[in-house]
Parts: structure tokens; C-alpha cells; sequence
């Protein structure tokens, strides 16, 4: 099975969603305990929720495998994007919820977790790295959006309700100056949904490694709540009502990314 889809587009823009996919290979889900195999802490629907990026003119970049297989938007190294923070890593031993995912005895060990390298994070990588380079010969400049989603409660990584937009600039070094303050008035202004700027999540290994402005290229992840959009609650289905709202407001964001691009990088 391919490891991602990919859609080229025409204008200076790439959606990456790279933690939407779910498939997990039998030799591995065979290790692999009941509560891994839902693949909870998937980015539910994303594809879904973002089919008119193609509209737009957006490239699409998404994985196929679940991140309990690897990790995409952590470093190859396995760093901590958030030091002294509880985090899973590249290769997950648990859920968020601190559920294990292998059986006793099935973690995997250094071999395999270099061919999961290979295999997966790597093609995703040159793919994404490949995408930039074409969009910059093309425009001069490329522009990244990190698409990503999680419930909107997760006691592990913070206390409380999620901000329903979680927009990550990693401090503003991804990306040119005015794009993630413009970013969060759009969202803020919409008075159904609130809004916050490097938060607690301020960009994953995706936005920072990619997110070079002075290489002309500008990243911004957004972290969506759940709770905007889908059931929180296992089969995790998609809200269509609850789509219908939000939907608008992720395009004009995706229109207003592009618009900066043009006054401020042409």
C-alpha cells in the first residue's frame, strides 16, 4: 500500500496532513493491543474536511499509515518538540490516553524502528520536501499549511478544553511576519469558535523543519478541537452540521495565506 496520496495543485500552496491515516499492516496490527487498534489519536476526516484546498488550487500531501506506525511530525532523531512537556515520540508506546500499543514483548527495537524510517517517514519527507522545491521554482516562494486535529480533551497534555483553533508558527520563525496575527483575527472573529496563537501547540517537527522564511518558505499548523467538526466519541464519525460551519472559515484562512503570499512575497 502507498504511503500517501498526493495531488498537485497550481498556486503556491501545500496542505500537508500527516496525521490522518489510519491503515496499520496485519504483521504489525498483530502485535498491536485492542485499544491501538482503533487508532484513536488519529486526525479523523481531515481529507474530508479540507476537499476544497484542490478547489483553491492547494496541493495535498497525506499519509495513509497511522502514526502508531510512525510518527511523521516528529524528528527522524525522535527529539522532544516540547522539552520538560509529556509527548509521544516517532515510533508511539502509547495513546494519549496512556493506553499501550503492543502487546507485552512486541515493542519494536532499533532494526525495525530503522526500516519503519525507510519505509514510511522518509517518502513522506522527500515528498513533502520535493512539493516546496516545485512550488518555489514555480512562484518563487511556497507556502505550507499543517493540517491536524485532536480531542478537545487530552488531560495528558493540558488542563481543561482545547481552544477550538490552535494556530502554530513556532513562535513566529515558520513564517513571515503579519501571517499568523492575520490568521488568528480571522479566526477570533468568528464569535462561534475561539482562537489562540503558540499556544500549546505551536508548530510540530513539520512547521519548524519546513518553515524556513528567509528559504522563502512560509509554515503555519493549525490544530483544530474535534469538537468543531466531528462525534468525540468512538466511531469518531464525521458531523456533517458541524462541518457545514466551520468549513467556510478554514477556506477563507487558506484564501487569506494566499493572499498574503501575493502582497507581501511577489
Amino acid at each position: 500500500m502507498q504511503t500517501f496520496h498526493f495531488s498537485e495543485g497550481t498556486v503556491p500552496l501545500l496542505v500537508s496532513i500527516p496525521h490522518c491515516g489510519t491503515h496499520i499492516p496485519p504483521e504489525l496490527a498483530a502485535r498491536m493491543t485492542p485499544a491501538a487498534l482503533r487508532v484513536p489519536d488519529t486526525d479523523w476526516h481531515l481529507p474530508r474536511l479540507y476537499d476544497f484546498a484542490p478547489g483553491l488550487g492547494a496541493s495535498v500531501l497525506a499519509a495513509t499509515h497511522s502514526r502508531y506506525v510512525i510518527d511523521l511530525n516528529r524528528p527522524e532523531d525522535d527529539a522532544n518538540l516540547y522539552p520538560g512537556q509529556d509527548t509521544t515520540g516517532l515510533i508511539p508506546q502509547d495513546s494519549f490516553a496512556k493506553d499501550a500499543v503492543y502487546l507485552p514483548g512486541q515493542e519494536p527495537q532499533a532494526a525495525e524502528i530503522a526500516a519503519r524510517k525507510t519505509r514510511f517517514w522518509r517518502p513522506y519527507h522527500s515528498k513533502l520536501a520535493a512539493e516546496l522545491e516545485r512550488l518555489k521554482s514555480l512562484h518563487g516562494y511556497a507556502l505550507l499549511w499543517d493540517a491536524h486535529s485532536i480531542a478537545s480533551h487530552v488531560p495528558r497534555f493540558f488542563p481543561g478544553r482545547l481552544t477550538d483553533f490552535n494556530l502554530g508558527t513556532a513562535g513566529g520563525s515558520s513564517c513571515g511576519a503579519g501571517l499568523g496575527d492575520a490568521l488568528l483575527r480571522l479566526a477570533a472573529a468568528e464569535k462561534a469558535y475561539d482562537a489562540v496563537l503558540n499556544g500549546r501547540f505551536k508548530g510540530g517537527h513539520i512547521t519548524r523543519r519546513y518553515g524556513t522564511p528567509a528559504d522563502k518558505v512560509h509554515a503555519v499548523q493549525l490544530e483544530l478541537s474535534w469538537a468543531v467538526y466531528m462525534d468525540e466519541t468512538w466511531p469518531y464519525a464525521y458531523r456533517p452540521d458541524l462541518a457545514a460551519a466551520v468549513r467556510p472559515l478554514l477556506q477563507r484562512m487558506l484564501a487569506t495565506m494566499l493572499s498574503w503570499g501575493e502582497t507581501q512575497l511577489r
